[in-house]
């Protein structure tokens, strides 16, 4: 049973100029993620665009990941849908295409109570024996996962081993950590102003699920070791104060466009990103170039070469 830590990286779904799956450009992304020390993958989450794929599409991301990771590194997959059988059923097929793990959400517009969130994952965990991450983002879904439902649920599922917490309270990361004993593994999102990195890995929690590893794969691993000796401390302290600047510029708008605006002034593999989200242009664009390049990302990863096949 996979237990996550480290930077897990909630990779973005590379589009072509026609709008379709760019499954070369997956392959791409994935091996410059295993190239640049990341510890996992979390695909098809909100950096994915999941609500933006159609269940097709969804199904063509698992398996393009699967067959590119070949086990070279763990993959969770996103499988959360509007209801709770469309979500079973995309979870029993990950399952199939051998995903390592499920991030499950909350499905969203719905606004369910702590009680029928807790049935919606035992319903998922019930059908599947793959390992399940709950994904608590309660900005993007309406509604936020509470301390003792997280805590209940990892009581009652054995598969469950990893909470991730994108919300701006860093107090419901000391309960989960406090009411699980340590049994369950949290991860933090990475977006400065929420805070949660200091809190969490200074708490015992266990690393990042993140966005900015899109860009930074090396820099988040770094800085997202759990904390075991001081040198841990000063190296995450080191890295993330001459990152700041980024992961601010991350989190200017919605998820995944400027994430993917980098990408592409990298030239790595991103397209567009999908309507009705719009692209990043003029001057915050500008901005963002001018940012990874005082900043020696562009130096460090541009213009990185599709691997030959």
């Amino acid at each position: 049973m996979i237990r996550p830590e480290g930077s897990w990286v909630a990779l973005v779904t590379p589009f072509t100029e026609q709008d379709t799956i760019d499954v070369e450009g997956l392959r791409t992304l994935i091996d410059f993620q295993i190239a640049h020390g990341t510890a996992g993958l979390l695909v098809m989450g909100s950096a994915g665009e999941a609500t933006l794929l159609s269940a097709d599409e969804r199904r063509r991301v698992t398996d393009a990941a699967m067959e590119a990771t070949s086990g070279r590194i763990p993959v969770f997959v996103g499988t959360t849908c509007l209801s709770t059988r469309e979500t079973v059923e995309l979870s029993r097929y990950a399952e199939r295409a051998r995903a390592d793990g499920l991030l499950l959400l909350v499905p969203p517009y719905v606004n369910p109570s702590q009680d029928a969130i807790a049935g919606h994952f035992r319903a998922v965990a019930s059908a599947v024996s793959l390992p399940l991450a709950v994904y608590n983002n309660p900005s993007r879904v309406g509604v936020n996962i509470d301390p003792p439902t997280i805590i209940r649920l990892a009581e009652e599922i054995p598969t469950l081993v990893a909470d991730k917490e994108a919300m701006g309270r860093a107090a419901q990361v000391e309960e989960v950590l406090e009411g699980t004993g340590g049994r369950l593994r949290v991860l933090c999102c990475d977006f400065p102003g929420y805070g949660l990195l200091f809190p969490t890995l200074g708490a015992g929690g266990h690393g990042t699920a993140n966005i900015s590893g899109n860009v930074i794969p090396r820099e988040m691993a770094e800085m997202s070791q759990p904390w075991r000796s001081m040198d841990d401390v000063q190296r995450t302290r080191r890295v993330y104060f001459q990152c700041l600047p980024l992961l601010r510029a991350m989190y200017w708008l919605s998820n995944p466009i400027v994430v993917k605006a980098a990408l592409r002034l990298l030239g790595l593999p991103a397209g567009r990103v999908r309507a009705p989200l719009e692209d990043l242009r003029g001057g915050r664009l500008e901005q963002l170039g001018g940012l990874l390049d005082q900043l020696g990302v562009t130096s460090r990863y541009g213009r990185v070469k599709p691997r030959a096949r």
